[in-house]
């Protein structure tokens, strides 16, 4: 059995995914903070929903219990990067990147990074208690 099966550890391998793909986009921002006109991104926020939503990078579909239900569509992606729409500091080069805010979110990612590996250890060593491998 391989632990992609198992959806909480499948959860957690895509949380921390998305926290090293936002990690690069935020470095990439600290990187051009003086270069001219360039504008800070951002990834789009992870939802729960979704998460759990997926099994092992399948899509799981909606059930219908009759066939005039409305279905969502809506394709399969990966993370995809947001422009920062509301820059409020714009230097005269047309810089919209803001070190300060910049620093605080790479912070919560860094922390947010920390409590998922902190959660995928609990999870492996319960399975391995489980197993009777003991930690």
């Amino acid at each position: 059995m391989s632990l992609k099966n198992i959806p909480l550890l499948s959860a957690l391998t895509d949380r921390m995914k998305w926290l090293s793909a936002r990690q690069a986009v935020l470095s990439q921002n600290i990187a051009n903070a003086d270069t001219p006109g360039f504008q800070a991104g951002d990834l789009k926020p992870q939802k729960f929903k979704e998460l759990v939503a997926r099994r092992a990078g399948e899509d799981v579909a909606m059930a219908t219990t009759n066939a005039k239900h409305i279905t969502p569509t809506g394709g399969k992606g990966e993370f995809r990067p947001k422009q920062d729409k509301t820059p409020y500091e714009i230097t005269p080069t047309g810089n919209a990147v803001v070190l300060e805010d910049q620093m605080m979110k790479l912070a919560d990612t860094q922390i947010q990074y920390q409590l998922t590996t902190s959660l995928y250890k609990k999870q492996i060593g319960m399975l391995k208690t489980a197993l009777g491998r003991g930690n």
